[in-house]
């Protein structure tokens, strides 16, 4: 049996932009995805703290060591710069290895979105 478990986790980042004109995703800075074990592409749920939205998308690569946080194209809608979200993905595994998985978390500085 495979399972669904939480593979990487960004904890009470700030939004820094929110960008309507733009395709779509979320752009997060390079440092922020590489502390987090996450890659470009890849499946995000977003959990806004300040309004409770929550939403799914992929990541794009930002600038490394900006501190960006950018919700793009329609997600730009339910956030508002200066908002802390947490940003979650999701591996599948099979039960066995997941019990023994253990997830990475970042608790990166919420005003500066740096890794402490």
């Amino acid at each position: 049996m495979m399972i669904e478990v939480l593979k990487s986790k960004l904890h009470c980042v700030r939004i820094t932009e929110a960008n309507l004109n733009y395709i779509g995703s979320i752009t997060i800075d390079e440092d922020l995805m590489d502390a987090a074990n996450m890659i470009a592409g890849e499946k995000v749920q977003i959990v806004d703290n300040n309004n409770g939205e929550r939403l799914e998308t992929y990541i794009i690569k930002g600038e490394r060591g900006s501190g960006q946080i950018c919700l793009n194209g329609a997600a730009a809608r339910k956030v508002q710069p200066g908002d802390i979200v947490i940003i979650m993905s999701y591996a599948l595994m099979d039960f066995e290895e997941a019990k023994r998985f253990k997830p990475t978390v970042v608790f990166p500085d919420p005003a500066t979105n740096k890794v402490v």
